[in-house]
């Protein structure tokens, strides 16, 4: 099983200082569905269901890792777009929240799981897709469309082992 995309992320780079775009990418960095909260959900996951399928247990780690890239990517993003990489996000509504643990899933069903990890990952994808039509820095748009190559692998992980539970 692949992790990542076969191709190299881009140098980490923005065109300008922008406070709009540290909004953004805080979002990606550390919201509800983030890079933050998948390596946390996956760390959980791993650590509950390491007992329950190894497979499993293994792919989570790897995949945690990659998102661990991804976050210090978007963290070093935020510092040279002249915001701060800390765990809070902003919601139009409430104005800055801060990430919470609430945000995982706690379910321990592998099935269920899967069908979860699968769902964030689309989300995540979505998330960057939108941020790119918003952002118009070229360099930030090319990170975020490296991410989404990784997240693309990381659903068809998911979607593998959830064929090979379900044909169990």
């Amino acid at each position: 099983m692949e992790y990542q995309a076969n191709c190299p992320y881009p140098k980490v780079e923005v065109k300008a200082k922008n406070p709009y775009y540290v909004m953004l990418l805080l979002e990606d960095y550390s919201g509800v569905i983030s890079e933050l909260t998948a390596i946390t959900q996956y760390i959980y996951q791993k650590t509950v269901d390491v007992s329950i399928n190894q497979e499993y247990s293994e792919v989570l780690l790897k995949i945690a890792i990659v998102e661990m890239k991804h976050l210090n990517l978007l963290g070093e993003t935020i510092t040279l777009l002249g915001g701060k990489p800390e765990f809070h996000y902003f919601d139009s509504c409430l104005g800055y929240q801060n990430w919470s643990s609430n945000f995982l899933n706690y379910q321990t069903n592998l099935s269920d799981s899967l069908v979860y990890d699968i769902f964030i990952e689309e989300k995540t994808i979505q998330n960057y897709l939108n941020h790119i039509q918003l952002i118009h820095d070229s360099c930030i748009q090319r990170l975020l469309y490296r991410i989404i190559e990784d997240e693309k692998k990381h659903i068809a992980c998911f979607q593998e082992l959830l064929r090979k539970i379900q044909s169990c």
